[in-house]
């Protein structure tokens, strides 16, 4: 566990948090981060998919606007990331995530998770980016309004019913229009997967958890 430094096409250097597994990977997921930057949560979550077997990279896209950015969950941090994000150009987060990608290929084949805005880039990722097996995506906000991407490698997303970010409506219309793409909807608010958050739903994030390793399994190894 330890940041290693990415140089991405487009724009300099930003930092990632790479963890490698016990013996030899299984496969690489590259992990998407949401608004407050590579924090102690994304950190840990790319740790726990070392855990699981996977070379794990979650490229800081925030460091192109403000080196070292990480903030938690209070009001003024979130003002923070949203500004930060209104400013983060989407095509060069997905030449970070392409060079994340070419260093968890180290692992095998590879995997994209995102959380939150990392949910919309891991649908973009999934649509645009080579080198890619599979991608998951968490209550992505920008999914619905990119719902006539065609994803290129078999994709998972994860949305709460109670999330006032992301209307249900939405959700069910991008799980009409791609049949082949398995949506799962949780009685779960915006962020359920995150601990250091109010709205944290611990069966939802248990269950969506042990779909993501499965599939994960099915597609990578």
């Amino acid at each position: 566990m330890a940041w290693i430094e990415l140089k991405p096409e487009g724009a300099g250097p930003i930092r990632a948090w790479r963890s490698d597994p016990n013996g030899r990977p299984r496969g690489g997921v590259v992990v998407v981060q949401e608004i407050f930057g590579v924090n102690a949560h994304i950190r840990a979550v790319t740790d726990r998919f070392a855990v699981e077997g996977y070379l794990a990279v979650a490229p800081a896209i925030f460091e192109h606007a403000e080196k070292g950015f990480e903030v938690g969950y209070d009001p003024e941090s979130r003002a923070r990331g949203m500004a930060i994000a209104g400013k983060t150009d989407r095509e060069q987060m997905l030449k970070d995530v392409a060079a994340a990608i070419e260093v968890a290929k180290e692992g095998g084949k590879v995997a994209v998770v995102g959380f939150c805005l990392g949910g919309t880039v891991a649908w973009m990722a999934a649509g645009r980016l080579a080198g890619l097996s599979a991608a998951v995506g968490y209550y992505g906000g920008g999914i619905v309004g990119l719902k006539d991407l065609k994803p290129r490698v078999p994709t998972l997303l994860h949305f709460g019913d109670k999330d006032q970010h992301i209307p249900i409506a939405g959700v069910k219309e991008v799980a009409a229009a791609h049949p082949e793409v398995e949506v799962h909807i949780y009685p779960a608010d915006h962020g359920f997967n995150c601990d250091h958050r109010e709205s944290y739903d611990a069966p939802s994030a248990a269950l969506a958890w042990t779909r993501t390793l499965a599939f994960l399994r099915k597609h990578l190894g």
